[in-house]
């Protein structure tokens, strides 16, 4: 055991020698990783805050029911009682047609062109807002309101939930493909570098092999560089996101406090974090994991 722990600790010298000798190099790569790896995360970061600001800066979805002509003043009566009733209801608003009808007039400047019509078209409604916590049961209750005496028509304005919606999911599968192809190329960086170490001590891995080496214990020094140099492009990318962050907060000011609980926008979690380095150095060590093995093949004695 003692001997396995210390060829291990002797892998991780020899791979950041290899960092500190190949710096150039090294810090080239950890730039380009970095940015690959900041780019859905950073996407990832975007959503979150989306996601936490919009809703309330968005108007909260109505229902809205339209009474008909022909109702009664107990209907009439009896709809109120029943919104006031349901336990998804945080408001219910009468609005009167003739009271729809000057809204209309001081809204559109339609005075002329209503003034004309002769008759009120417009019906009796109720607008209805729902509670915080509860603004998915208005579907049910439009549909039970439909069947109710008195009501012609029954609309729910959540268009914008629904958009909100279908655009946070686009941006979520966005951000898991470019995740996707990003991670190839991180492989292929990593399976690059791997390849151009290997080749460049092509002599000390023969003579190696010749005195007994195994290709077990050649490959596990480019196994931590890899692990290493991808830890630190994970390291650089997260970096990356909690400056654009602030930079961001410094610019907008007084705008972020305005709809942010806390102030202030969400950056990456501690765990999102810890995902973002710890995917980073796993995909480094299977890029120099695939290199090593399939290069060392070659160089037999």
């Amino acid at each position: 055991m003692r001997r396995w722990i210390r060829e291990h600790v002797l892998a991780v010298r020899d791979a950041l020698g290899r960092l500190v000798r190949h710096s150039p190099a090294t810090v080239l790569n950890v730039l380009v990783m970095g940015f690959a790896l900041a780019l859905p995360a950073g996407l990832h970061a975007v959503l979150k805050n989306v996601s936490e600001l919009l809703p309330r800066a968005a108007p909260e979805p109505q229902l809205t029911l339209f009474l008909r002509t022909s109702a009664a003043s107990g209907e009439i009566e009896a709809i109120s009682a029943r919104l006031q009733a349901h336990a998804a209801v945080a408001r219910a608003r009468f609005v009167s047609k003739d009271k729809a009808l000057d809204d209309l007039k001081q809204s559109a400047g339609l005075v002329d062109v209503v003034d004309e019509l002769g008759r009120n078209p417009l019906p009796d409604a109720f607008i209805v807002s729902a509670r915080k916590d509860a603004a998915a049961e208005l579907e049910g209750l439009k549909k039970a309101a439909e069947e109710w005496p008195g009501v012609e028509y029954a609309q729910l304005d959540s268009t914008w939930a629904r958009q909100l919606g279908a655009t946070l999911l686009a941006g979520r599968v966005s951000a898991a493909i470019l995740a996707v192809i990003l991670a190839v190329a991180l492989l292929a960086v990593t399976f690059n570098t791997i390849r151009l170490q290997i080749l460049g001590r092509r002599e000390e891995i023969e003579v190696s092999k010749l005195i007994g080496a195994t290709n077990a214990y050649i490959r596990r020094p480019f196994l931590y560089f890899g692990a290493l140099q991808s830890l630190l492009g994970g390291l650089f990318g997260w970096g990356l996101i909690a400056l654009a962050i602030r930079v961001l907060e410094h610019n907008l000011g007084d705008a972020v406090g305005l709809v942010s609980p806390r102030g202030s926008l969400l950056g990456l979690a501690p765990v999102e974090v810890g995902l973002l380095c710890g995917g980073a150095a796993v995909l480094g060590w299977c890029g120099a994991w695939l290199s090593a093995t399939f290069f060392l093949r070659r160089l037999e004695p």
